[in-house]
């Protein structure tokens, strides 16, 4: 009887080391957020609370506006320092920021635009935002602030702000947005792109049909241009949609960083 007692558990023993353990669950890529002219990282506050609600890891980069160039080569040291793969957004200037920091980089596996610009090598976004009509930007822009090495500093009137760039999100929200955004040198928005990632890395598009900064008829050139895998325009949203629409952004956030 012992002897048998001993094969049953023995035999037991050899099914459960038989059974396949459970594959574990691939890690999230990481989603790198970089905001754009006349904003900053809390721009993106919404949008970070959404993809960390679902499990993802997310930095958003304090963008220099200095230039595409540099602050490119900015993003991408940040980028490299990340062990895993990278779902790279960009806001507006962001997106001219984010095609050149990927062109070096190895663990970016998609870029999604957000109201952004994807230009070609050698365009600025001053060329992109007056390649069709519609911007209203320059007469809304204050004096502009001189710099010691000769550059200009821009911002956009306080008085003019909510109107211009966030239409769409509540007044007291737009004045803070209005007295805490930061800077782009002239320089960056005319600075030619040393770089298009886009062009070898999958791509995703969101913009407002009532942006008033970058015409939305240049966005749907750019995405089309980009052969964009998904692109979504939200109805009357303004320049910051994903300040006004940041379920809407997770949302295509979420599909690219899922996409195979």
């Amino acid at each position: 009887m012992h002897r048998i007692l001993k094969s049953v558990f023995a035999l037991g023993a050899l099914a459960v080391l038989a059974v396949p353990a459970a594959a574990e669950p691939a890690a999230k890529p990481t989603v790198v957020l970089v905001h754009g002219a006349f904003a900053d990282a809390s721009s993106w506050n919404e949008v970070v609370a959404r993809l960390e609600k679902d499990g993802y890891p997310v930095v958003a980069v304090a963008n220099p506006l200095r230039g595409v160039k540099s602050d490119g080569d900015y993003v991408g040291r940040i980028v490299a320092g990340i062990k895993t793969p990278v779902v790279l957004v960009g806001h507006s200037y962001g997106g001219s920021v984010i095609s050149e920091a990927a062109v070096e980089t190895k663990n970016v596996e998609a870029l999604v635009y957000v109201a952004a610009f994807a230009p070609e090598k050698g365009e600025s976004a001053a060329d992109l935002s007056g390649k069709f009509p519609g911007s209203t930007l320059a007469p809304t822009l204050a004096e502009p602030v001189a710099l010691a090495n000769g550059g200009k500093d821009l911002y956009i009137r306080q008085d003019r702000f909510h109107d211009q760039f966030a239409a769409d999100v509540p007044a007291k929200a737009a004045k803070l947005m209005a007295a805490t955004q930061r800077p782009i040198t002239e320089a960056a928005l005319t600075e030619g792109a040393p770089g298009a990632a886009w062009q070898t890395i999958p791509s995703w598009f969101i913009y407002g049909d009532a942006d008033k900064n970058i015409p939305a008829k240049a966005l749907g050139w750019m995405a089309e241009r980009a052969h964009s895998r998904e692109t979504v325009v939200v109805k009357g949203a303004s320049h910051v949609v994903m300040v006004s629409h940041p379920d809407k952004v997770a949302k295509i956030i979420e599909d690219a960083a899922s996409a195979k």
